[in-house]
């Protein structure tokens, strides 16, 4: 078994297809800026973008590449919502706030098309996404979910299909209906990412790469310390989701680091892919582990799934995953895998997105639990906000309430795989 830590970044087939796009030397030297930001991702680069376009100072440190965490290796769906429904926020936080995070979360699929389009960043985005139902009680809660949408924040265009349907738009006989979202969709996460870095260097952001940061000084001016060099800077960003490890002790605890993994076939015949998926929607099952998958530009069949609570990725990740997507699709039995790799996701115990302050100039974002794609780009500008002084958005976010993980750093994860075997049961019946 090997980590999914040490994971290769170019073994995907997003790397294999990226665009081309500049290296950045590591830090080297002692420097000063308005704002210093770890990570480059999704949340890290949209900080950066946002702040460089109000005339900020930026810095942003990564310890490998440009999007070499999740941005650049999930499953690069852009689904609207949260992990949990919206009745379920207005218990936890209250109908005011509930709506204004069901508003801004809108806003953050809105953004997202905006940003694409301003800075005209090639990423494949397309719209439409499907959730798809295995078993009667998976109708009912999408018919829930449907009425829910519809009767509390009026969120429009959603088509409840049957099993006839369903099975016309994914070519499978595994599934007896769908929720069909035409505002949800999916894009090229690591040429999205990419893009996201050439906006910020155009508005005059810095990048290092390579750099990781090693430790942080709190104070007025934080000062975060790298392996050969160092940043003081007046606010400090954190965005390094499920790969913060220790960096910041007191927030760590709330994020569980959780691996997922994902096939690239051989790209497909344009019929084979018509059949596959008619009309080139995002699709996802509804069990609580769950697979997930869609097509890419060059028709290839992507096919994402198989949580991996251990940090260790399988031996033979093709043929693990391929039995998976051939389960769902058994017309691709003699389709060749191309491509086969993992990466963690940040989860919340809530599964609901940690914003907040570990520090009073250190903010963070993390924990999208699956929602990262359109959360992650709303994360940053919320706290490009909050450090231009308007924080009130970012403080709904910042106050969704959040538990630490039982069983401290070394008993979570043996804790959380004992609860996932139940879930995996339940799925199922």
């Amino acid at each position: 078994m090997s980590t999914i830590h040490n994971e290769r970044h170019a073994d995907s087939y997003y790397a294999a297809s990226a665009h081309a796009a500049p290296t950045h030397a590591p830090l080297q030297d002692a420097i000063a800026c308005d704002v210093c930001i770890v990570g480059a991702g999704i949340t890290g680069l949209s900080a950066a973008l946002h702040l460089a376009d109000q005339g900020y100072a930026v810095v942003v440190l990564e310890a490998h590449q440009v999007g070499w965490g999740a941005s650049g290796r999930s499953g690069g769906q852009a689904i609207v919502g949260f992990n949990k429904g919206v009745r379920y926020l207005q218990n936890l936080m209250g109908r005011e706030d509930a709506r204004k995070l069901w508003d801004m979360n809108v806003e953050a699929r809105d953004l997202l098309k905006d940003t694409v389009a301003r800075h005209n960043i090639p990423c494949d985005l397309k719209w439409g996404h499907l959730h798809m139902a295995i078993k009667p009680r998976h109708m009912r809660d999408l018919a829930e979910m449907k009425e829910e949408l519809e009767t509390e924040v009026a969120y429009p265009g959603l088509t409840l299909l049957d099993k006839h349907e369903a099975r016309q738009r994914v070519g499978s006989e595994k599934y007896i209906g769908a929720l069909y979202d035409p505002g949800s969709g999916h894009l090229h996460p690591l040429n999205y990412t990419l893009g996201l870095a050439a906006a910020a260097e155009r508005a005059g952001v810095k990048i290092f790469e390579h750099t990781s940061a090693s430790h942080i000084t709190q104070g007025e001016s934080p000062v975060v310390t790298t392996p050969e060099g160092q940043v003081t800077c007046k606010h400090l960003i954190l965005c390094a989701n499920a790969y913060l490890d220790r960096l910041e002790p007191s927030i760590t605890s709330k994020i569980m680091p959780v691996g997922t993994f994902i096939i690239a076939t051989e790209p497909l015949s344009d019929d084979l892919a018509h059949s596959v998926i008619r009309d080139d929607d995002a699709v996802v099952d509804i069990n609580f582990v769950l697979n997930y998958w869609r097509l890419s530009a060059d028709k290839r069949m992507l096919f994402g799934g198989r949580v991996s609570y251990s940090g260790l990725v399988p031996f033979d990740l093709k043929q693990t995953m391929g039995r998976a997507m051939r389960d769902v699709y058994p017309q691709l039995g003699d389709v060749r895998i191309d491509y086969a790799w993992g990466g963690n996701v940040a989860i919340t115990v809530n599964r609901l997105p940690h914003f907040g302050r570990a520090g009073k100039n250190v903010y963070f974002a993390h924990g999208y639990s699956g929602h990262g794609i359109l959360h992650a780009g709303l994360a940053g500008k919320l706290m490009a906000e909050a450090v231009q002084g308007t924080a009130e958005r970012f403080d709904v976010f910042a106050r969704i309430p959040h538990l630490s993980f039982p069983g401290g750093a070394l008993m979570r994860k043996p804790a959380l795989v004992l609860a996932m075997a139940y879930f995996k049961l339940r799925d199922l019946l």
